[in-house]
C-alpha cells in the first residue's frame, strides 16, 4: 500500500470528480490520503471531504501565501479544530519567498504559531518551504530549542542543508513529482541521502504531476508514479518503497488509524 500524505482534494480543480479520483487512488494502491488545509477559515470545506470518504484524512492550517488573512488565528484554536478525529496533522504553513504573497515577518508569525500547535498537539506539522532555506532554518532551530515538535518539509525541492538539519532535528523528508523531472538530478541525489526512515511520497496535487503525467492534473494515484522513482533513486524496489515510506507515514502521522497489515 502506498499513501499520499499531501493533497488537495478541496481544490476546485476536483470538485466535480471527488469521488472517482478517490477511487481511482484505491485502484492504484493508495490507501490513505491527507488533503491539506490552506486557509483555517475555509476548514469546514476541507472537514466535510474527509468525512465523506473514509480513506481521507486531512490537517487544519494556513498556508504562508495566506498568512497575513489568518494572523488572528491562534495555536488554541488550531488545537481545539484538530481534536476532531479526522484531522492528523497541522498545517501547511511555513515560508515561502519565491512568491512573497504574504509579508516575511506575517509568514514567520504564522508558522510560529502552528508550530506551537504541533507542539501541543502532538500531531505533525506539514512544512511548506521555498527559497527561504536559511530562515526556515533559523526558526527550525530556534523552535526545537523551546520543546521538540513533530515536522514534514513537504514537496521538498530546497537546498541539501535544509534536509540534513530537518533529519538532524527529527523531522521527516517528503518527495513529489519533482523527483521524477529531468532537470531534478540534484533533488535525486539529496533523497539518497535521507535516512530511510525518514522518507515519504506525495502528489501536492492538483500540481506537479510526475513523469509520465507532467503537465497534466496531478491527482492521489499517480503518488505510485513517484514512488517507482523513489525506488529506483535509492535503489530498492517498488514493493520495499511502498513498505519504507507507509511505515513511515503512519510512524509520524500517529493519529491517523492503521490498517491490519500496519499492525491493527
Amino acid at each position: 500500500m502506498l499513501v499520499d500524505s499531501h493533497c488537495h482534494l478541496d481544490f476546485p480543480d476536483f470538485a466535480e470528480e471527488r469521488a472517482a479520483i478517490v477511487a481511482r487512488a484505491l485502484a492504484a494502491g493508495v490507501g490513505r490520503m491527507v488533503t491539506i488545509s490552506t486557509r483555517v477559515k475555509r476548514f469546514p470545506q476541507i472537514l466535510e471531504i474527509a468525512e465523506t470518504f473514509d480513506e481521507v484524512f486531512c490537517s487544519v492550517g494556513t498556508h504562508p501565501h495566506n498568512a497575513a488573512e489568518e494572523l488572528d488565528i491562534t495555536a488554541e484554536e488550531l488545537v481545539r479544530l484538530a481534536e476532531h478525529p479526522k484531522v492528523v496533522a497541522i498545517g501547511e504553513a511555513g515560508l515561502d519567498y519565491f512568491y512573497d504573497k504574504a509579508p516575511r515577518d506575517a509568514q514567520a508569525q504564522g508558522f510560529r504559531v502552528h508550530i506551537a500547535a504541533a507542539r501541543q498537539t502532538g500531531l505533525p506539522l506539514v512544512i511548506h518551504a521555498r527559497n527561504a532555506d536559511d530562515d526556515m532554518i533559523a526558526i527550525l532551530r530556534d523552535e526545537t530549542g523551546k520543546g521538540a515538535f513533530p515536522f514534514i518539509l513537504h514537496c521538498f525541492s530546497s537546498g541539501r542543508r535544509l534536509a540534513e538539519v530537518g533529519v538532524e532535528l527529527g523531522g521527516y523528508v517528503s518527495l513529489s513529482g519533482i523527483l521524477t523531472f529531468k532537470n531534478s538530478a540534484e533533488l535525486r541525489e539529496i533523497a539518497k541521502d535521507v535516512p530511510r526512515d525518514r522518507l515519504l511520497v506525495e502528489t501536492d496535487a492538483p500540481y506537479l504531476a510526475p513523469v509520465p503525467h507532467r503537465g497534466q492534473r496531478n491527482e492521489p494515484a499517480y503518488v505510485a508514479d513517484t514512488a517507482r522513482v523513489l525506488a529506483e533513486t535509492i535503489g530498492v524496489s517498488q514493493d520495499e518503497i511502498a513498505r519504507i515510506t507507509t511505515g513511515n507515514f503512519f510512524r509520524l502521522f500517529s493519529k491517523m488509524p492503521r490498517l491490519a497489515q500496519q499492525g491493527g
